[in-house]
């Protein structure tokens, strides 16, 4: 925010000689917008704070109109959706032994945090949660008994669980931690600096492991949905495990697999129809 306001708009204006704000009519913010130099979606990003901006002026009657409003929109292309297959999230847990290979800075415990990763690599791939939401998971949200993973909770008040594979429910409740409260939390600083921290672990770990593509964290969560929808989850159910505000948004996500998982319906369909064939 400061960046764009104190530094490219203030040296835009200096550059054009404007001084005043009804001076930033739409010729010059298109003109403005013209010189960044951003991809599609962090222009999209810095136009949204331009018109927050532009409305915080209207609200206190500094400018008459907010000029963003007829600014026409900025086109971000969906990515398409890429989840891990089978063989490249088996290729991953191969690699969780090759991490913490240096004792430096490890402290001597290289195994447990090999231990630590695996577990966050599991839980990211069986539960399909956000990074963040996994780094500061609490453990009263895992039922040892059974598994049972409270993910949210839904608009009717009713709860939205998971059921982890029985490995990693055992992994996660033995895992130790400096703070009881979290599985890897300590609970110390901002949740940001903790979610960096795992970034960056992960960043290693993806490189190590040489997929031949770029990954993130979030193909994880991909997969997890994925793996739901063409295993027959309905939408609705993917949607509020997600937490999602609406399928459309589900759908939007991962519409080549909700058209694949409708095309299994479809054929699963036709094979009823055979109870009612005629014998002609």
């Amino acid at each position: 925010m400061n960046t764009l306001f104190n530094k490219q708009l203030r040296e835009w204006c200096l550059a054009e000689a404007k001084v005043y704000l009804d001076e930033l009519n739409l010729t010059q913010l298109e003109k403005f917008r013209e010189s960044w130099k951003d991809d599609a979606l962090s222009r999209k990003k810095k136009q949204e704070r331009v018109s927050s901006f532009f409305n915080y002026c209207l609200v206190h009657e500094w400018i008459s109109k907010n000029p963003v409003h007829v600014l026409s929109k900025v086109r971000v292309k969906q990515k398409p959706t890429l989840p891990f297959s089978e063989q490249e999230f088996a290729a991953l847990l191969d690699t969780v032994p090759l991490m913490y290979m240096d004792e430096r800075g490890c402290n001597g415990n290289a195994k447990g945090l090999r231990t630590r990763l695996l577990a966050m690599v599991l839980l990211l791939r069986w539960s399909g949660l956000r990074i963040r939401d996994a780094v500061c998971l609490e453990r009263f949200r895992l039922r040892p008994a059974d598994g049972e993973l409270l993910l949210c909770m839904a608009k009717t008040s009713e709860p939205v669980t998971v059921t982890l594979p029985p490995e990693l429910t055992n992994m996660l409740h033995a895992l130790p931690n400096s703070n009881p409260k979290y599985f890897f939390w300590t609970g110390n600083g901002l949740p940001k600096s903790a979610v960096a921290d795992w970034q960056r672990v992960l960043r290693r770990f993806f490189k190590l492991a040489d997929l031949g593509k770029r990954c993130h964290p979030q193909m994880f969560r991909d997969t997890f949905a994925v793996e739901s929808l063409v295993a027959g989850v309905s939408l609705e159910e993917v949607s509020m495990m997600l937490g999602h505000g609406s399928t459309k948004i589900t759908e939007l996500h991962y519409k080549p697999w909700v058209r694949v998982r409708q095309e299994q319906l479809t054929k699963a369909v036709k094979k009823t129809w055979s109870k009612f064939s005629t014998g002609k």
